[in-house]
């Protein structure tokens, strides 16, 4: 399983599940981050949190533990 934390910097990938329960799961999604959606990795933080991306021609910022939640392929 590969998720949009491991994803390199300049690199695409397509949503295949969303991990966790709840709250958080519910804020992934309010992001616009659902199954089969296209995500763009643009920049990481220097300490690696949070890890922005481009979901949908929008720019978001995602905590690193929320993109470890998100099975990519």
């Amino acid at each position: 399983m590969k998720t949009l934390k491991e994803i390199p910097i300049g690199s695409s990938a397509k949503v295949k599940k969303l991990h966790g329960e709840g709250a958080v799961k519910r804020r992934i999604m309010d992001m616009g981050i659902t199954k089969g959606v296209g995500v763009s990795v643009r920049k990481v933080a220097p300490l690696g949190d949070p890890i922005e991306v481009t979901v949908r021609g929008y720019e978001l910022s995602i905590r690193k533990a929320d993109a470890a939640m998100i099975e990519v392929e």
